[in-house]
């Protein structure tokens, strides 16, 4: 879930370390001169109170016990979280809703055929994990909301169950249908997998980690090392998240007396087979059985075999039931009420929930959170107010597919339509470098803040310390632009945390930021992602978790302060500009390619093989891509681009605007974003409706920018590319009304 941020303020020297100059040199986004010294001296006494012995100390508290969505350790959870919070004075309330949480019943993993075995599908504990022995309450390996299934079928290896691998296993001439699948982590969101599988015809999918991706192939594994061992697993949804988060049962509502949900036969997120996360050690008298041709080179992992690719001799059963039970969800809400505009919220979230103990995911985030909190509630005894309302909250059910932000946002959508001034993020958080995604108005933004937070391993600014490590490791294009770009990009988002319903659905701009890059390890979603190996690998002083205190607790004061609204829309004209050059150059490439194969067939003779059984076919002619109209996008973004530099150029006399004028620019800036939502959403998925940024239909959590026509293009939809074009276009124009009615005012 972390994605890894490309952006900074400040021109660089070369000549060894960058110069950093002080904070009082430099300019702070929203606030005029005055303002901005006084908000920096609030920043330094915020930052003294954070204490990294709280983030130890509740860590340890959170994860004693298994805390999924619906257990009474999670209730334990949600009521210490909302207490803290009412008695560093927030208005702290549980806000619940009733939510599909399926969990297992019956798991049954057996090679039937042509030897016998039968799959553990357990974690084996540790003396050295003191958590790992619990067994009560602990959910044991499986995916929520994989379909019940009793199948015994030849067996397939898939490499990463994408749909490239499907065309390489087609060149092959292996066709899965009616077979069971399985699968590498690894490639893709894991939820892809099986649902790709079911639309090739598999009947059942398998998914385990390899040790060359997640095991002793990279490191010393648990509890020597950080790296899975042998017996662990990672637990997680297979929800078709892309379709919609959310509880899939009542997608896009929320169930209540006028509002009745969906059967689980009935929802369209549901997966449609069984589908199992097995150990590399479960995984191994598998693939060892297979038969059939050795798999592709690249397609090869660690484990000590010859990977083939099947189908046979190899033949599974797989049984999966599961209870589809419908249980509490607690969100916990607390607020701060805004001085001078509580009409105007800035709202700060980390989940709360885990698969099972949770250390890294979420608990290190929420710590962070829970510590910017208490260092606010310090604030507020020295007199300080925010001018706007704070709001803090801690997500339950993100794992099973983001059911607590996602229920909560549809819940409360008309009033967070109207007040909602942007939407901070954190998940899991470990040691290294600042990661960063969100909406391009506040690129800008997030680099002022990792400017102006140290990094406490290097001693230079989070920022810089990104900086270098691009210069040094980044793409070509990336390394030239961390030397010459004042700003380095952050990634767009996709989906995988809270953020997905505040921007993807209501379109309120949005930021995700967490810490990592030298905290790998195999922990991810098993019961080894724990105390003990938090500590031992991950932040074990909890310095990046005060770093990241530090990181959001800043952007939370400055946006709740500031005296107009830190948004900046030429980083986000540029970006705009970059993913149009990216869908041309995607169209080009596709009829290069068309071309090329229909001018090598037409050169060459190929005639089908008289053996029915050889799967030698005649390759067919490619339809060439048609030369679509770009214009009105084309027209479209450079009226943004102008938009943004009069929006640059008007901005220093903001802050000068009487007090209504300046309410009314910034009631303007916020809602910006809204005007990049389109009422129809995406083409068959219409709860995704931003129409920059979306999660791929086929990648999961990995983003597609300018959704509507990249896909369209990636699936040979020409009429749907040029109406996502015209709709694309459109939405920019009504984008850059708005920017310029905010110039305007006078």
């Amino acid at each position: 879930m972390r994605h890894l941020f490309k952006k900074t303020l400040l021109p660089i020297l070369f000549s060894g370390l960058a110069v950093i100059p002080s904070q009082a040199q430099q300019p702070l986004l929203g606030f005029g001169a005055n303002a901005a010294q006084k908000e920096l001296d609030l920043e330094a006494t915020f930052d003294k109170q954070l204490q990294a012995n709280n983030l130890r100390d509740w860590m340890k508290r959170m994860t004693a016990f298994p805390h999924q969505l619906g257990s009474a350790y999670g209730l334990n959870n949600a009521l210490f979280l909302r207490d803290k919070l009412a008695s560093w004075g927030f208005e702290a309330r549980l806000d619940t809703v009733h939510v599909l949480f399926p969990t297992p019943k019956v798991r049954i993993l057996e090679l039937t055929e042509p030897t016998k075995f039968k799959a553990s599908l357990m974690e084996k504990p540790l003396k050295e994990d003191a958590t790992s022995a619990q067994t009560k309450d602990v959910l044991p390996p499986y995916h929520a909301f994989s379909a019940n299934g009793d199948v015994t079928a030849e067996l397939v290896f898939v490499n990463y169950g994408v749909p490239d691998d499907y065309e390489e296993l087609a060149k092959l001439g292996v066709d899965v249908k009616g077979k069971i699948v399985i699968a590498k982590y690894g490639g893709s969101w894991r939820g892809i997998k099986p649902k790709v599988a079911y639309e090739h015809g598999a009947i059942g999918c398998i998914i385990y980690s390899d040790p060359k991706e997640d095991g002793y192939f990279q490191g010393d594994v648990y509890p020597k090392g950080a790296f899975k061992n042998e017996s662990g697993v990672q637990r997680g949804s297979v929800v078709d998240l892309p379709l919609a988060p959310g509880d899939p049962l009542t997608n896009g509502f929320v169930a209540d007396a006028t509002h009745t949900r969906l059967s689980v036969a009935e929802a369209p997120a549901m997966m449609k087979i069984p589908v199992l996360p097995i150990s590399y050690g479960d995984a191994l008298p598998l693939l060892r059985a297979l038969g059939g041709q050795v798999a592709p080179a690249t397609w090869r992992g660690a484990l000590p075999i010859t990977y083939h690719v099947g189908p046979g001799p190899a033949k599974v059963h797989l049984k999966l039931e599961f209870n589809f039970d419908i249980v509490p969800c607690y969100n916990v809400i607390a607020t701060l009420k805004g001085s001078e505009f509580p009409d105007q919220w800035v709202i700060r979230g980390n989940h709360h929930d885990a698969w099972v103990f949770g250390a890294a995911d979420p608990v290190s985030g929420a710590v962070a959170e829970l510590e910017e909190a208490r260092a606010l509630g310090e604030l507020i005894k020295t007199g300080w107010k925010p001018k706007r309302t704070i709001v803090y909250c801690f997500w339950d059910g993100e794992e099973p597919g983001l059911l607590g932000s996602t229920e909560w946002v549809e819940k409360y959508q008309s009033i967070l339509k109207d007040k909602a001034v942007v939407y901070l993020n954190s998940d899991g958080n470990g040691r290294g470098y600042l990661s960063a995604g969100g909406s391009h108005t506040l690129e800008k933004f997030l680099n002022q803040v990792g400017r102006d937070v140290t990094d406490p391993e290097k001693g230079t600014s989070v920022i810089e310390r990104l900086r270098s490590r691009m210069i040094l490791n980044g793409s070509p294009t990336a390394r030239q632009e961390a030397r010459t770009r004042a700003d380095l990009r952050i990634s767009a988002l996709g989906s995988g945390s809270d953020y997905t319903p505040f921007i993807q659905h209501l379109g309120i701009a949005s930021l995700n930021v967490g810490y990592g890059g030298e905290d790998a390890g195999g922990d991810y979603h098993s019961i080894f992602d724990s105390y003990d190996h938090y500590t031992r690998f991950k932040d074990g002083d909890f310095a990046y978790g005060v770093t990241l205190a530090k990181t959001l607790g800043r952007s939370v004061l400055r946006f709740a302060n500031a005296d107009v609204l830190p948004f900046d829309f030429t980083n986000f004209a540029n970006t705009v500009q970059q993913y149009a050059s990216e869908v041309k150059k995607e169209l080009e490439n596709a009829r290069t390619k068309a071309e090329d194969h229909n001018k090598m067939l037409a050169e060459s003779r190929f005639e089908a093989a008289a053996d029915p059984k050889d799967p030698f076919v005649k390759p067919v002619a490619l339809s060439v891509a048609p030369y679509l109209n770009f214009a009105p996008l084309d027209n479209a973004l450079v009226a943004l681009e102008n938009s943004a530099k009069a929006f640059a150029l008007a901005s220093s006399k903001f802050s000068a605007l009487p007090a209504d004028k300046l309410k009314e620019l910034n009631e303007i800036l916020y809602k910006t974003e809204r005007k990049l939502i389109h009422a129809d959403g995406l083409p068959r998925r219409p709860w995704y409706r931003h129409q920059i940024y979306a999660p791929g239909f086929y990648t999961g959590y990995g983003v597609k920018t300018l959704p509507m026509i990249r896909e369209a293009i990636e699936q040979k939809n020409w009429k749907e590319a040029e109406e996502g074009i015209l709709r694309v276009s459109g939405v920019l124009e009504g984008f850059v009304g708005e920017v310029e009615r905010a110039t305007s005012i006078k």
